[in-house]
């Protein structure tokens, strides 16, 4: 899932297929050898950790032992999926530079938020997933519908990016839909059983590098052949005051179908980056692996910093793919989804091509593992353990969550084939899950801001926030509410549901009791407690305030380079 739900990937039936014919890649036997060396060492770590998985702590949580550079890559190797590399270089190749906004007020500030803020209080307090919080802040209501919400979305989502590398692995390779679904979902499979949460964090250390190598010639050959940004931004000035300027058009009167500053500022860059960054256990769950308490704050921020980069590696390919790509997004043409995959075949040669296709597939393989991975978990401790077979030995919880996880990549390999029958089901997908993650943020930030919130509260912050959402895009889909376009009433309605949400909280107080203090150690400003291997103070390099400071300073510099260019 990217930041914001951006998505605009329609990889879907038919026509996708005859429209990515021109995609068919020759491969020569020495990118053959690289692909193959890749999956070997993916397989080689899932089998050296095996050994060490002797608890459900270990399965799920890496046993909490992680440093924090291990966790930092791993936290943004987990959101390089199928959806982010296809559906943010294909929104760049449709909107422009304005899509950065989802990487550096979009992602970037809710990443050091989640560090500065709020890792105090999920790792102090020693849960063990995201729900587990409300379970302790609130009630158990709270805890199950957010447990609950959480494990349809992983699946969901986990089917999307499956679907999505098995539709590039047919376009590229010819390799059949179906057997390039079960076999790319019996493959990261066989890691995850095999080392658990710790197989999949190394293993997205190594992708993020692969991916790296993959997407950086790309980066090279469009740049050297558009004249730069610069000379890109200078061609493209044709597509229209908004296509080469984040911020033109963003005032109320403007046009930007990006959204308005109102929208970008309190919908985007609040509601649902913060919705999506703090409070989805796909990404915190690599963060609670950390070994210890600083560097569990330092885990986002350590990733914020490649997160404000990477608009170079995606977006800005996807801008030069429109010169590069003669009728690219047009009717009878590639769909902007394969802006990227069509700059790698046209322009890599032997070697770097195998390279960069390497780097597809762990992306793919990256977003998927990531969902399995903490779907496993919720399912498992949120779940199993706590309704349906509570008090039983870890071992009983460790087989479990080994079952969970065949049994959550099988109902993704059945997702990815409902997903093929869809056009557009990654926007369908990523629009359904913004109705809720806005009212879980609301839920996690009142409650930790807010002692005296009642303990029912945060179930109907939830439900009314969600409510809301739905109800201004269906009032939109009715056309009885207006915005400038389909991203701009996703900003809107998250605005409308975080307010609605925030008032039914404090109506609900009115008639409940609030938790008592001994109840909430750890779990509100104030009561924070802190691990006793970090509790000693940390040299200023190390400092999450000062690191969190760097990334936004990063982001106001790009943002600068992007206007003067």
């Amino acid at each position: 899932m990217t930041s914001a739900g951006t998505m605009t990937i329609t990889l879907a039936g038919t026509a996708r297929v005859e429209a990515a014919a021109g995609l068919r890649l020759s491969l020569s036997g020495l990118d053959v050898v690289l692909i193959v060396i890749y999956f070997a060492f993916v397989l080689g770590i899932g089998l050296a950790l095996r050994r060490v998985i002797a608890t459900s702590t270990d399965f799920f949580l890496s046993g909490r032992s992680l440093p924090a550079w291990v966790t930092g890559i791993a936290y943004i190797s987990a959101n390089l999926g199928a959806i982010e590399i296809l559906g943010m270089s294909a929104s760049g190749a449709q909107y422009g530079i304005s899509i950065v906004h989802y990487y550096w007020i979009g992602a970037v500030p809710a990443m050091v938020f989640l560090g500065v803020v709020m890792m105090p209080f999920y790792y102090g307090s020693r849960v063990r997933s995201v729900p587990e919080y409300l379970l302790r802040r609130y009630d158990r209501k709270t805890h199950l519908v957010n447990a609950i919400i959480f494990v349809l979305a992983s699946v969901l989502i986990a089917g999307v990016n499956l679907y999505a590398l098995s539709a590039v692995l047919e376009a590229l390779l010819g390799i059949p839909l179906a057997v390039a679904i079960v076999v790319s979902a019996l493959f990261v499979l066989s890691y995850i059983m095999l080392g658990g949460l710790s197989s999949a964090i190394y293993n997205e250390v190594m992708q993020f590098f692969v991916i790296l190598a993959g997407l950086i010639p790309v980066v090279i050959i469009a740049m050297k052949l558009t004249g730069g940004i610069g000379g890109l931004f200078a061609k493209l000035s044709t597509s229209g005051p908004y296509f080469t300027s984040a911020w033109t058009g963003t005032g109320l009167g403007g046009h930007s179908p990006i959204g308005d500053w109102v929208s970008l500022v309190f919908g985007l860059s609040f509601c649902l980056s913060f919705g999506y960054w703090t409070t989805n256990f796909a990404e915190v769950q690599r963060a609670m692996s950390a070994k210890d308490d600083n560097a569990a704050r330092l885990t986002p921020i350590i990733a914020a910093f490649p997160k404000a980069l990477i608009p170079l590696g995606i977006v800005i390919p996807g801008m030069a793919a429109v010169l590069l790509i003669p009728g690219l997004g047009e009717g009878g043409g590639l769909e902007y989804n394969y802006a990227i995959p069509a700059l790698m075949n046209k322009y890599l040669p032997t070697g770097v091509l195998g390279v960069a296709l390497t780097g597809l597939l762990a992306a793919f393989m990256a977003g998927m593992a990531a969902n399995v991975s903490s779907f496993n978990a919720v399912w498992t401790y949120d779940i199993w353990q706590d309704y349906i077979r509570p008090g039983r030995p870890d071992s009983y919880y460790l087989r479990v969550g080994r079952v969970t996880t065949v049994v959550g990549v099988f109902i993704g390999i059945l997702t990815a084939f409902i997903a093929a029958g869809y056009t557009n089901i990654a926007n369908y997908l990523q629009t359904l899950f913004s109705f809720f993650n806005v009212p879980i943020f609301l839920a996690f930030i009142v409650g930790m801001l807010w002692r005296k919130a009642g303990r029912g509260s945060g179930f109907w912050g939830m439900v009314v926030g969600a409510l809301v959402a739905f109800g201004t895009w269906l009032l939109y889909q009715a056309h009885v509410l207006s915005f400038r376009s389909d991203l701009a009433e996703t900003q809107w309605g998250a605005i409308f549901g975080f307010v609605a949400g925030f008032v039914a909280m404090l109506i609900a107080t009115l008639f409940d009791k609030p938790k008592p203090l001994s109840e909430l150690n750890g779990l509100v400003v104030g009561l924070q407690q802190r691990d006793v291997q970090t509790a000693a103070p940390v040299r200023w390099y190390r400092s999450p305030v000062v690191l969190g400071f760097g990334a936004l300073l990063l982001c106001a510099l790009l943002y600068l380079y992007i206007a003067v260019v």
